[in-house]
């Protein structure tokens, strides 16, 4: 419809546009949870430990002090890793 031709006729909206296909990149951050994964698997048996100390210092706003008992859990527990690397 020309509006020259009409001035008082309404204008229709352009048509809705179609979404592009998702892309073939990973989701924002998933590259970054992928390697905290990979971290934690490096862990061993002391994965199950940096897991709570994770878990205590979200509860706590990432408060180290209220978390002491799984940070010194962790850090045996590394030492015996390391101890039973060496034998």
């Amino acid at each position: 419809m020309d509006p020259k031709a009409n001035p008082n006729a309404i204008s229709q909206p352009p048509p809705p546009t179609v979404p592009s296909p998702p892309s073939a990149q990973p989701p924002p951050h998933q590259s970054d949870a992928d390697e905290e994964d990979d971290s934690v698997k490096q862990l061993n048996e002391c994965s199950s430990v940096y897991l709570s100390l994770q878990d205590c210092l979200v509860n706590t706003n990432r408060n180290w002090k209220s978390c002491q008992k799984e940070v010194q859990a962790l850090k045996a527990c590394n030492e015996k890793r390391n101890n039973d690397k060496r034998k």
